[in-house]
């Protein structure tokens, strides 16, 4: 062999042995960074995942059908069901599905005991059947028996089954509780909408009808007016329709209140708008804007013998529609805002409606979003909403 040729050999082999290393290396670092530990806890995250949905929606049994398929997956045992808190099957999933109405009885007395249950069961005239025994597992959500979780298995029933049980009826109780918390915020979200309603009817509509009246004698046309618009402001402010409503749909009801507030305050009340028209379409907490305007010109002009300026600017701020309320009135000592023993006779009656409103935004959009308020004495009050552009769960439907 000449020296050229071994060259080449060495060569050629040193080549390969880099090769080899290189494929090697990465195929470690592949099953080190994608070990199947870790491909098995993704897939059952995932999984999960897709059960939650319509288990926030409450244990009923449309709710039940769609989890189940997941909750079967999950568990990788041959069946499994879902009971109602007196007992009865919501539904069942897997080969083994025909046996849940044998567990009826082991089902109450785990219900009835608060604690897990095992149950053996007859033999099966199903051929191939594999079940034999029953784990049931009450679901307790908020402090109440909500249900029960059926895992029908084979006789081998091991301590990662018992955990596993457990584990999933404790995520199943979690979504429901999150279920019942959902409820008690659109129950509360409502409540507010009332109070607001109720705060609405002793203070604007007496001025407003007033104002009506002092018309109609010395302008029939103009009162005429007013009182379409008084109608459509009530028929918006007073409608039960949901919980959301759209920016333009805010703005127009508060150009109505505007409109009747001017008839009584004339020249006194001043009003510049700068809305930026792709935001018209964000849904926003109904009669949530409405309540900063009413306290601007309540608060900000009404004892000012000159009167004032109430400026409402709505921006299109990337992902955020950034919508201001802002007076030259009278301000407040910031330390007050959001108390309700400011001085006054019922200016703590203004700032619960804007507590409400920081409230129900939060509750709506999360804790980044919410009021903020500019103020001092004598310096006027600016408030400050940012709202998301788009937000998940959130419609005008609802």
């Amino acid at each position: 062999m000449t020296t050229t040729s071994t060259v080449l050999l060495v060569g050629a082999l040193l080549l390969g042995l880099v090769v080899v290393a290189l494929l090697g290396g990465r195929w470690v670092r592949r099953r080190m960074l994608d070990p199947p530990g870790v491909r098995a806890a993704a897939q059952a995250l995932r999984t999960a995942g897709l059960a939650a949905p319509p288990l926030r929606d409450g244990l009923t049994p449309e709710s039940a059908a769609q989890a189940l398929p997941y909750l079967l997956a999950l568990l990788e045992t041959p069946g499994v069901a879902l009971c109602d808190p007196a007992g009865r099957s919501l539904g069942a999933q897997g080969e083994g599905a025909h046996h849940v109405e044998e567990v009826a009885d082991t089902v109450r007395v785990a219900l009835r005991s608060d604690r897990r249950q095992l149950a053996t069961l007859p033999p099966c005239d199903v051929p191939g059947c594999p079940v034999t025994r029953a784990v049931v597992v009450p679901l307790i959500a908020s402090g109440e028996r909500a249900g029960a979780l059926v895992v029908l298995t084979g006789s081998a029933v091991g301590p990662y089954l018992i955990r596993a049980a457990d584990e999933t009826s404790r995520f199943i109780s979690t979504q429901l509780e999150l279920s019942d918390l959902d409820s008690s915020r659109a129950d509360l979200a409502r409540a507010e909408v009332r109070a607001l309603r109720a705060q609405i009817s002793p203070h604007f509509i007496y001025n407003a009808l007033t104002t009506i009246a002092a018309f109609i004698r010395s302008d029939p046309d103009r009162a005429r007016e007013l009182l379409l618009e008084f109608a459509d402001f009530t028929r918006y402010s007073f409608r039960q329709a949901g919980e959301f409503t759209t920016l333009a749909d805010e703005l127009g009801n508060i150009e109505k209140y505007l409109t009747l507030e001017r008839a009584r305050f004339g020249d006194r009340l001043r009003i510049r708008w700068t809305i930026a028209p792709e935001v018209l379409g964000v849904v926003v907490p109904f009669l949530s804007i409405q309540p900063l305007v009413e306290n601007a010109v309540r608060h900000g002009l009404a004892g000012r013998p000159g009167g004032g300026t109430v400026v409402v600017t709505a921006q299109d701020v990337g992902p955020d529609c950034v919508i201001s309320v802002e007076d030259d009135g009278v301000g407040m000592d910031p330390e007050l805002v959001g108390r309700h023993d400011e001085p006054g006779a019922d200016h703590g009656a203004d700032h619960v409606g804007l507590g409400n409103v920081d409230d129900r935004l939060r509750a709506a959009f999360g804790e980044d979003y919410g009021l903020v308020v500019e103020t001092a004495p004598d310096a006027g009050t600016k408030i400050i909403v940012r709202l998301p552009k788009f937000a998940p769960g959130v419609s005008v439907g609802r």
